[in-house]
């Protein structure tokens, strides 16, 4: 009998798995795999916490495939060399995989492409991770978008995404299993601390993803407009780790939302379709990734080059452990450490904060991002640090600098998200939660908070920090200008 390898990427599930059916329709035995490939991906392998998620899925992966007949062959080292070493162990004369579109990845799946037509292996590629295919949404004249709303309208104008197709109820093995690691082997799970709090808060797998889906989409989704600001409550989906480890097909999210939109009212409507708009953002992230794959690592504009960031290692480790001074600030941050998740409102704010107030370089945050979310992802992660740097596609302008205090009032009133994550404020009364150096000596006496000992003062002056980075600015453009003089 034939068989066809399954090569395992960011699409750990059975459910909707194009290569995997595709695999399973030929007839073939079937031979699942995993490569881990570190060296390849380099300074955007997975770290820290999403290492970490991708033991447990890698786990649950394999749980799944058992209970079909099958197992989840592990690999690590060259992907193409182990692909074709493998299909030469065992026979394949075909290897069936589902696209990714990090720059790295894209050049390795042509690598495998040439290596394998040479030794007559048949390669078969779906797409599988996302709404639309990058590669095809375009501008009028051509272009790639740089701006979400002419690129989201574009993709509404065109067919819906297919329908997702159920897991194989069967999976044919090979008459004999090629030999493979132990999930153990990968060294995924890392020497830290917060390991435990990671599994506090999360299922990683395909049920845990499938299991979140539902509960959104019957607690939150109504309400998603206005909830997924709020930070003190459970409104937004939580479904961005499961996404990007390819847990749950986002397919699958996409038809579960619009069957819980029939006969429902047109502001659950609204906000069910708000809700599709930010799986479109993950699609547009991936749309900058794949047209710009510089944006990993530079501004998309260019002068951006020539900020003048600052480089205060006392700050960045401030900011990092949660006490900067700024209750919201900090209470994110220790929430980002403790659950390897931070609200999106929250993202927005301790990054603006980093860029803007200490003026620290966004990709000192992208880093400290990708050791510790358990969702990293490298398209998303970059075009978000962008954003909030002003130096991206449909960046926020850098003019704009989040005011902590004003927008703690705003999402979180009663500090219920400050008081969860610092507990050492819990007994500060709303007026001054988000702002406890404005309390009178006595209010902090009665709450048992001494600025500077329990609770650190803020690091930077709000409106002095503002008026630098406005200033730095100006700088920028400064320099830009001379140099589009000189040339």
């Amino acid at each position: 009998m034939s068989a066809t390898i399954v090569w395992f990427q960011l699409d750990l599930r059975l459910d909707d798995q194009p290569a995997l059916g595709f695999a399973v329709a030929a007839g073939n035995a079937v031979i699942p795999v995993y490569c881990l490939d570190i060296a390849r991906e380099s300074k955007w392998a997975p770290a820290g916490a999403s290492k970490w998620w991708l033991h447990e899925s890698l786990k649950s992966l394999d749980a799944s495939l058992r209970a079909k007949g099958s197992r989840l062959i592990l690999r690590s080292g060259d992907t193409v060399k182990e692909l074709l070493a493998l299909a030469k162990e065992t026979g394949a004369t075909s290897i069936a995989f589902n696209r990714r579109y990090e720059p790295w990845v894209r050049e390795q799946e042509e690598a495998l492409q040439t290596a394998a037509q040479s030794r007559g292996i048949s390669l078969h590629r779906f797409e599988s991770s996302l709404l639309f295919n990058p590669d095809v949404i375009r501008t009028g004249s051509g272009l790639a978008y740089k701006v979400f709303t002419p690129f989201w309208k574009n993709c509404r104008s065109l067919a819906a995404p297919d329908a997702p197709r159920p897991a194989p109820s069967k999976i044919t093995p090979p008459t004999q299993w090629p030999k493979s690691l132990e999930l153990s082997d990968l060294q995924l799970l890392p020497n830290k601390p917060w390991i435990k709090g990671l599994a506090d808060a999360w299922t990683p797998g395909e049920s845990g993803g499938a299991v979140n889906v539902r509960a959104f989409l019957k607690q939150a989704v109504g309400d998603y407009s206005v909830g997924r600001d709020v930070p003190g409550v459970r409104g937004t989906s939580l479904l961005s780790a499961h996404l990007h480890f390819g847990e749950i097909s986002v397919r699958r999210v996409w038809q579960a939302t619009q069957t819980r939109m029939h006969d429902e009212t047109k502001t659950f409507r609204d906000n069910a379709d708000k809700f599709r708009a930010e799986l479109g953002w993950r699609d547009f992230g991936y749309n900058v990734l794949s047209n710009f794959p510089r944006t990993a690592n530079e501004p998309l504009r260019a002068e951006f080059k020539q900020f003048p960031w600052q480089d205060n290692a006392e700050h960045l480790r401030a900011w990092q452990r949660g006490m900067t001074g700024y209750p919201l600030i900090d209470a994110g941050m220790r929430q980002l450490y403790a659950t390897g998740w931070m609200h999106n409102r929250v993202r927005m704010n301790v990054s603006s904060f980093l860029v803007k107030h200490l003026r620290q370089h966004w990709l000192r945050g992208a880093e400290w991002f990708w050791e510790t979310l358990v969702d990293a992802d490298l398209a998303s992660n970059s075009l978000g640090w962008q954003w909030s740097a002003g130096c991206g596609a449909d960046a926020a302008p850098y003019f704009r600098i989040f005011n902590p205090m004003l927008q703690g009032e705003k999402f979180d009133p009663q500090g219920d998200y400050v008081k969860r994550w610092i507990p050492e404020l819990k007994n500060l009364s709303p007026k001054y939660i988000h702002q406890p150096w404005n309390a009178s000596s006595e209010e902090l006496q009665m709450a048992g908070v001494e600025l500077g000992k329990t609770y650190p003062r803020p690091i930077v002056d709000h409106v002095q920090a503002r008026n630098g980075a406005l200033a730095a600015l100006k700088m920028c453009n400064a320099s830009r200008g001379a140099a589009l003089d000189a040339e």
